[in-house]
């Protein structure tokens, strides 16, 4: 049997190449403020693959993506193990947009911060007297560079945006850029208003996209997950204030409200962490995991 070792490691995915195709795996492992924190949430990943599964077959209709299968007997057999079931995904190789897609349907967190201080999200005017959590008129694209990792993402515009993905692709960084923008839009409409219906609010989320051989925009890496997402649900929403999360959210207030932590979570914070993961993923998706 063939032995494979991850040539790429992120903060929670670990990425295999197998000649034609990419094994994604999802750790349990999580991160907060760009860092790795030395506890695991045990289960973590494979809510996190089985969500990206969830959705990425509810939006191929609106752009392709890259996944092709999560069932391991259709990976090579090093991957048909309890290791590694329920939390890997084979997918298309892509050429990856250095472009972290975030939309905003929601003012909170950073946005509400920078709303306070000086009336835009990362340099969009917004209306004159939101308040914390308000819903938005309209969705806003605000997209970031993709930083290595232990560096910190750079929000940047639209207009930057072009500029970073001209340089990478001279001559179709404003047709990327705009597509890229499009889909970011397209999907967080289709699916929010989906999730309300299931009684959950996405706040905002990220998106990251590639290029296949034929040089068309596809959708990779995760979607829509609690780790790249703000989830909160319907039940009790109200304008004004912070709201509880299905996310990692909860993680994070519990780092801030307790700075020597040294990013080391506490059991209890870990077993609700999981529970709200665990949470999100019936009530999106109707089914136990």
């Amino acid at each position: 049997m063939k032995e494979y070792k991850p040539f790429k490691a992120g903060k929670v995915r670990e990425i295999y190449d197998t000649g034609n195709h990419l094994i994604m795996v999802a750790t349990d492992r999580i991160s907060a403020f760009d860092v790795i924190l030395k506890n695991q949430i045990d289960g973590k990943g494979k809510v996190l693959t089985q969500m990206s599964k969830f959705w990425f077959d509810y939006t191929k209709d609106i752009v392709p993506n890259h996944m092709v299968s999560v069932d391991v007997n259709e990976m090579p057999e090093f991957f048909r193990t309890p290791e590694f079931e329920g939390r890997s995904m084979l997918c298309k190789k892509l050429n990856m947009i250095p472009i972290e897609c975030i939309v905003r349907g929601y003012i909170t967190g950073s946005g509400w911060a920078s709303y306070q201080e000086n009336g835009t999200v990362c340099g969009i005017r917004l209306p004159e007297g939101l308040k914390e959590s308000e819903k938005l008129p309209e969705p806003i694209f605000t997209p970031s560079t993709k930083a290595e990792l232990g560096d910190h993402d750079e929000n940047i515009s639209y207009e930057q945006s072009i500029d970073v993905l001209e340089k990478v692709f001279p001559g179709r960084g404003e047709e990327y850029a705009t597509a890229i923008r499009d889909c970011t839009i397209a999907l967080y409409k289709k699916c929010a208003d989906y999730a309300l219906t299931r009684g959950i609010i996405i706040a905002d989320t990220k998106f990251e996209f590639g290029l296949d051989e034929e040089g068309n925009v596809v959708l990779g890496d995760e979607m829509l997950t609690p780790d790249s997402s703000r989830f909160w649900p319907v039940d009790g929403y109200e304008e004004g204030h912070g709201q509880p999360s299905f996310d990692k959210q909860f993680v994070r207030n519990w780092l801030k409200a307790n700075p020597d932590s040294d990013y080391s979570l506490p059991q209890d914070v870990i077993d609700k962490t999981i529970e709200k993961y665990k949470e999100a993923y019936t009530m999106l998706t109707g089914k136990e995991i």
